[in-house]
Formats: C-alpha cells, structure tokens, sequence
C-alpha cells in the first residue's frame, strides 16, 4: 500500500526563513525543514495498481507556472487547544485552478473529492500534549507580521509517506512540471536573508 498526497516544494531560501520561527515555544514538535511543504491534496492509502492510475492521470494536467506567498501565523483547530501551528499562504487563483484540476482528474481514478474546506498552509510544529495557551498566543502576537517574499512555484509533485515513531518520512514519487511562465521572483530583503 501506497500513503499518497500532491503537495508543492518550497525553495531552500524559504525554508530557512521559515526554520527561524522554529524555536521558543515549549511542548511544540518542530518539522524537520527538509519535509515542509504545501499540501494540495491528501490522498491516503492505495494499492499499487491505483498508485499507478494515480501518477498516469496527473500527468495529463497542463497548468501554468504561479507566484505564492507566506504570510501570517495561526493554528488548527482556531477555537480549541491547538494540535498544529502553521503559516499561512495568501490566496492564489492559480493555485487553487490546480488544485482544482488535481482533484478532477483524481475522481476518473475513484479517488472522492475531501470534503473538509482546502486551508492552504505549511505545518511548522505539531503539539503532542495540550500547549500553554497564553505561550501560544504570545508567539503568535510576536510574529504576527510574519511573511516572505514571493517565490515561484513550477512543479507540482506526488509523495508517498511512511509514518514512523519519529513521525512522517516524505518522498517524492513523480514530478510535473508547470507551462513556463514568466514568474517574478522578489529578492528577500537584506534584513530577513538567512546569507547577510
């Protein structure tokens, strides 16, 4: 069996931005940088023969390279004892059109749309027992204007995921690029490079 998701890679420089916001939050297990990225579909569980369908069918999707961007902080679930702390990604109509014609070309294969609202983000830490409420919301309030510059998104890709005792191990199994665009990559500001 198979444990599946369409996700997108996030550049290096993004990643080391984002690992500066990974520390001084007791009870907060931190994601190893080198498995963040931006989930687009959760799949689950199949055998090899859908595995197969699966890879054939997004091959199929011609979408245009796009610009994203991280911004802001928060948690899930919004109103209880937070399980997740994520930074946000600021709507794309780009985006979200490939999301789209991911979850149509999964349905030819049987896989049902999900039925929870797609909340586009990036998982920074998980918590395993009930965080300090007031510690949450003091490094929420302390980033709370947190977000990097755009960076250009040309790949979609398919990972399989292995669950062990130290949590998820991601890899990717297919790569797909997107149509060439001329995407604008803004320079990271002096102040927030990781290399000044």
């Amino acid at each position: 069996m198979y444990r599946l998701f369409v996700a997108i890679d996030l550049p290096e420089d993004v990643k080391k931005n984002l690992s500066s916001l990974c520390y001084g939050l007791p009870g907060a297990k931190w994601v190893d940088m080198e498995q963040v990225h931006l989930t687009l579909r959760f799949i689950g569980e199949v055998d090899g023969g859908i595995f197969r369908d699966i890879r054939a069918v997004l091959e199929d999707i011609e979408a245009e390279g796009f610009n994203l961007q991280i911004k802001g902080l928060g948690c899930f679930p919004p109103r209880k004892d937070p399980r997740v702390l994520w930074a946000g990604i600021e709507s794309s109509g780009e985006m979200l059109g490939l999301k789209k014609k991911i979850d149509s070309r999964l349905m030819r294969v049987g896989i049902e749309p999900e039925k929870r609202k797609f909340s586009p983000h990036i998982t920074l830490a998980r918590f395993r027992q009930k965080p300090s409420l007031q510690r949450v919301a003091d490094f929420l309030s302390g980033n709370g204007l947190f977000s990097l510059p755009l960076f250009p998104v040309t790949h979609f890709h398919l990972y399989s995921s292995v669950l062990t005792p130290k949590g998820a191990l991601h890899q990717i199994e297919t790569s797909y690029p997107l149509l060439r665009k001329d995407v604008y990559r803004e320079p990271l500001e002096k102040e927030n490079s990781p290399y000044s």
